[in-house]
């Protein structure tokens, strides 16, 4: 009889820890899935090793396949959005991107597409952005490393001052308020 009050016991306790653990479990997803974007901004003076002058001394053909040097963008507050047409993020992102980019024109967005300019022409004839597309390939990738993008993920951002000082870079989707407000503190000096 003790037996098998003990066995019921220790049931109890056990499906009473397991609910607690998994409750914890839960409100710890619910809250840091909530603030991912947040999360992912990456602070500049934690990462020393960074090298933006690879982005600017790069060139990438546009849509039309003419080649732009990066170092054409600098002279305005700059969002630079590297993508892939594959990247489930990065397609959610680019509406918002779109937006922000007619919402805020004293600033300049663009994208930089780590894809295949057959893949990105296919893509924009589906969900159409108004801001220039360039297309890096798989070469982009290196770029977004030296940016500081250490797991080398998409999607990345990187916000450059108007003299093309980065500011700071985000891994994974933006959100879009906070990088409208960074923004217009950049175009308020």
């Amino acid at each position: 009889m003790i037996a098998i009050i003990m066995k019921r016991r220790t049931l109890i306790i056990g499906a009473v820890g397991l609910a607690g653990m998994a409750s914890v479990g839960w409100f710890a997803y619910r809250e840091t899935s909530h603030k991912a974007p947040q999360a992912n901004s990456q602070a500049l003076r934690e990462r020393p090793k960074l090298d933006p002058e690879m982005f600017f001394n790069a060139s990438y053909p546009d849509r039309n396949q003419q080649m732009v040097g990066m170092k054409s963008l600098i002279g305005q507050p700059l969002v630079v959005n590297f993508w892939a047409s594959w990247c489930v993020p990065c397609v959610k992102e680019m509406p918002m991107l779109d937006e922000l980019a007619k919402e805020v024109p004293q600033a300049k967005v663009v994208g930089v597409a780590i894809d295949s300019a057959t893949n990105v022409q296919t893509f924009l004839e589906k969900v159409p952005v108004s801001f220039p597309i360039y297309i890096s390939g798989h070469a982009g990738i290196e770029v977004t490393k030296a940016l500081g993008n250490e797991v080398m993920g998409l999607p990345f951002t990187a916000v450059f001052a108007s003299d093309g000082t980065l500011v700071s870079s985000i891994l994974g989707e933006v959100d879009p308020v906070a990088l409208k407000k960074e923004i217009l503190k950049l175009l308020a000096g």
